[in-house]
């Protein structure tokens, strides 16, 4: 091979490289068009052997709960992340809300588990805790709940050892995570409740809905 065909080549793979590279850092979606994010690979867990033990003050109580069976942190470690978040009963009304069942015109189970994806999952009393006129909202309003939801999405996969920082969200606007292990809040106004591994997300089942900030990037 000629040295001028050697520098071609290797031009060749750098703009291929210049081009994928916005492409997966501009994954998230537009609020107003909720359509598939680009394939990812999968989380780095390969077997339920490899599965990060869940991290939170709500741990032992949900694993005393849920010990064995689909809604247990061992088989939620090897499902997709819309199945490990169907398959916690205490993710019941997020479930709904991300697969159509909460609000027809919403559904973006595709997108979540074509991750990898950090979850910021609210608890079925984190949307209790919501006055009626928001939940209502939700409910009715497709344009507020979609950019809601993928608020609680980041693209990648970060344990709670090192997910702290300010990050963009699927939605665009960012979110502020602090602190690390079982000691996690984000945007200082929600608690992380348990963390947990699934195939394609980290999930992170929070007490509070987080708010999209207004003006906000």
């Amino acid at each position: 091979m000629s040295t001028r065909t050697k520098t071609l080549g290797v031009a060749a793979a750098f703009a291929a490289i210049a081009v994928a590279i916005p492409t997966a850092v501009q994954a998230y979606a537009d609020p107003s068009t909720p359509s598939p994010a680009p394939a990812a690979p999968e989380a780095p867990v390969t077997s339920v052997s490899q599965l990060p033990d869940p991290q939170g003050p709500g741990c032992d109580a949900y694993k005393a709960q849920v010990p064995t069976g689909a809604g247990s942190f061992m088989a939620m470690g090897s499902q997709v992340a819309s199945a490990a978040i169907a398959a916690n009963p205490d993710l019941s009304t997020f479930s709904a809300a991300i697969s159509g069942k909460l609000n027809p015109a919403v559904n973006i189970v595709s997108v979540l588990d074509n991750g990898p994806y950090v979850v910021f999952a609210p608890t079925n009393e984190a949307f209790a805790k919501l006055d009626e006129a928001t939940l209502t909202t939700l409910k009715n309003d497709p344009t507020v709940l979609l950019p809601t939801l993928f608020y609680h999405m980041v693209l990648g996969y970060l344990g709670p050892q090192n997910v702290a920082g300010k990050m963009p969200t699927q939605d665009g606007r960012s979110v502020t995570v602090a602190g690390k292990g079982g000691d996690i809040k984000v945007n200082d106004t929600a608690k992380v409740v348990c963390s947990y591994a699934s195939k394609t997300a980290y999930i992170y089942m929070i007490d509070s809905v987080l708010t999209p900030p207004v003006g906000d990037s």
